[in-house]
């Protein structure tokens, strides 16, 4: 019963999961402390107020409907999508690119390992026949 835990836990899918949730956590903080603490303050400069809570406040019978909390909640999924597009895959492309530069691959040599084994297979059965 221990040995299938053990084999169940030291599997590579596994430990990579548990390593991109730290990681993921890790890199979380990041981004959310560029968003609360560069990004932000530049538009509250701009705007005057660093979110919209109090923006487009209406009261129906007594309940208020708060608009302006789901325009901040909308500029707070824009920047943290921003963030991470120019600070890890803008990046992370241009580096890709640069190591098929170097490497010498181009685009029509990058073909996925899946296709090839099914054209592999596809290619057996119809031989069999």
């Amino acid at each position: 019963m221990l040995s299938g835990f053990k084999d169940f836990v030291m599997k590579g899918n596994v430990v990579d999961l548990a390593v991109a949730v730290v990681l993921g956590g890790a890199f979380g903080a990041v981004v959310t402390a560029l968003v609360e603490r560069v990004l932000m303050p530049l538009i509250s400069a701009l705007v005057g107020s660093p979110n919209f809570d109090e923006f487009l406040l209406v009261t129906l019978n007594g309940n208020e409907i708060a608009i302006g909390a789901v325009l901040t909640a909308i500029v707070n999924f824009l920047l943290i999508a921003a963030a991470i597009y120019f600070v890890v895959v803008m990046p992370m492309n241009k580096m890709i690119d640069a190591r098929n530069k170097r490497l010498g691959i181009t685009e029509e040599e990058q073909v996925d390992p899946q296709i090839v084994l099914l054209t592999e297979i596809r290619d057996s059965l119809s031989t069999n026949r």
